[in-house]
């Protein structure tokens, strides 16, 4: 019996990739093709499995990379071979767009289907302005137009006299008819000082609010160049913008923060930057990849009951060591008796998940702070293993050396150049997008010059930020400056130094 296909249309929000419901995020992971608008964020497609084949249907400035007819055809016969297809569309999908016209199309040709609501740039972007579309005092009226309607019709479907009494409108994509809508709300009643505002890429760190009144609104909109998408808001709630701003106000809001660090480690800084607002640009400079050779490493772990200490020094390095554990027949019973040192508290947790004990954990958080910690210890003639990356620096098996110990070092991963191209970096920089390119380690700061080259000059107004002494070290040996150093040698700390840094520039 051949597999079933279906579709789900699936609403991904107006920009934000945390305004995705649960139930659209565990769809589109479910499918096997996904079909995605222009609007669809990036992060939101990045979550659909390895194996996902993607068919880009966006539309950008009414230019269409597939007909409306084609994309209908290709959902019909992506299902038709049995696959689960998700059909990613920006905002709502029956919400001024044109899911129903899928949804019919599919259902026409017998094709199961769900439809999966998503969160309406309508409603979502006034929010992040600052602006309740209700509110007790001022409005219980309200009301959702496309503002695409051809304004040289002979007759409008707008009924504009009704319009004109609702005490809050909204307009979708009406900003290259904006001085068309706002006169004929005012030929047909609206007084010309009602507050309104423009909000274009709302919900994404490239918001940007224009407020005025209706009959200055389309003015300011062609001095600013104010381009699509866009909304209009109309209406006295635009007021409460001035007490509700609460989005473009955080401390890092349209700030381009650049992470260096691999994308699949980078979840955590990624998550802390967004939530103070900032723009997360990820530009990987390595990759994490297996030894060349495991023969060192599985040496060591064929005598673990030998070791008194293991060090770990990154997360990468408990990862590798225990996938290579767990490929040679063991587990973590092999750890018993073994006590377990981790550089920092990132790393402990990273231990600690599996249920492993971490018995020491140094108060600074870099190689010289581990030798330190062990200062304290008697740890003569004790046998300690330590997997680490394949270049890294000797502090740490030197420092215990001198204390008596027996350090084994072994190679449990490779950081190698990710092989991204200079020009993409080149090109976020000339249009202003990157504010702050960040390093989390010396080979971030290697393989970021590999990429850029020793003659690569970054513009003043790009700062670099450096998540301890070791790294700042490495980026001045580069030639870059090192303009953000925090106290705290963790990702939370490097982030709590971004914002204390530009609320004092503010």
């Amino acid at each position: 019996m051949e597999k079933q296909g279906k579709v789900y249309i699936i609403g991904a929000g107006p920009g934000d990739p945390g305004l995705i419901t649960v139930k659209g995020l565990r769809c589109l992971k479910e499918a096997d093709v996904v079909v995605y608008d222009h609007l669809v964020s990036e992060e939101i497609i990045r979550q659909a499995k390895e194996s996902a084949r993607f068919i880009y249907a966006g539309k950008k400035g009414g230019a269409h990379t597939l007909p409306q007819e084609e994309i209908n055809r290709r959902l019909v016969e992506e299902a038709k071979q049995g696959h689960i297809v998700a059909r990613v569309k920006g905002g709502d999908p029956f919400i001024f767009g044109r899911g129903g016209e899928e949804a019919e199309t599919l259902a026409h040709a017998g094709i199961p289907f769900e439809v999966i609501p998503g969160v309406s740039s309508a409603v979502a972007v006034p929010a992040y302005a600052g602006i309740p579309l209700t509110h007790r005092g001022y409005t219980s009226t309200l009301a959702f137009v496309t503002g695409h309607e051809d304004p040289t019709k002979d007759e409008s479907d707008v009924d504009w006299e009704t319009l004109a009494g609702i005490g809050t409108i909204v307009f979708l994509m009406g900003v290259k008819n904006l001085r068309h809508i706002t006169s004929n709300l005012m030929v047909y009643g609206k007084e010309g000082d009602t507050p309104a505002a423009l909000i274009r890429w709302g919900t994404t760190e490239d918001q940007e609010t224009l407020t005025g009144v209706l009959s200055d609104i389309a003015r300011k909109a062609e001095d600013r160049k104010f381009s699509p998408p866009a909304i209009l808001v109309v209406g006295g709630v635009v007021d409460l913008r001035s007490v509700l701003n609460w989005f473009e106000t955080k401390p890092l809001f349209g700030k381009g923060i650049l992470i260096t660090r691999p994308e699949a480690q980078a979840e955590e800084f990624a998550g802390l930057l967004h939530a103070e607002g900032a723009r997360v640009i990820h530009f990987p400079t390595i990759k994490i990849v297996a030894p060349e050779d495991y023969h060192d490493l599985d040496q060591a772990l064929g005598r673990l009951s030998h070791y008194q200490w293991i060090i770990f020094t990154s997360a990468n390095g408990v990862s590798f060591f225990l996938h290579r554990l767990k490929e040679l027949g063991r587990d973590i019973r092999d750890l018993k008796d073994i006590r377990i040192c981790t550089i920092g508290p990132a790393t402990a947790a990273t231990i600690e998940k599996l249920g492993i004990r971490v018995d020491l954990v140094p108060d600074e958080f870099i190689s010289e702070g581990v030798v330190k910690a062990f200062q304290e210890l008697n740890i003569k003639e004790n046998r300690i293993l330590l997997p680490r990356a394949e270049q890294a620096r000797d502090v740490i098996p030197d420092g215990l050396m001198k204390l008596g110990a027996k350090v084994d070092v072994v190679t449990a991963y490779r950081t190698v150049n990710s092989g991204k191209d200079k020009s993409e970096l080149e090109a976020l920089i000339h249009e202003g997008k990157v504010d702050v390119i960040t390093f989390t380690s010396p080979s971030t700061v290697t393989n970021f010059m590999e990429i850029v080259g020793r003659e690569y000059a970054i513009p003043p107004h790009v700062k670099i930020a450096c998540i301890g002494p070791v790294t700042a070290a490495a980026a001045k040996k580069a030639g870059l400056p090192a303009d953000i150093i925090q106290e705290r040698y963790t990702i939370p700390g490097l982030v709590e130094t971004l914002v204390e840094y530009f609320r004092k520039k503010q």
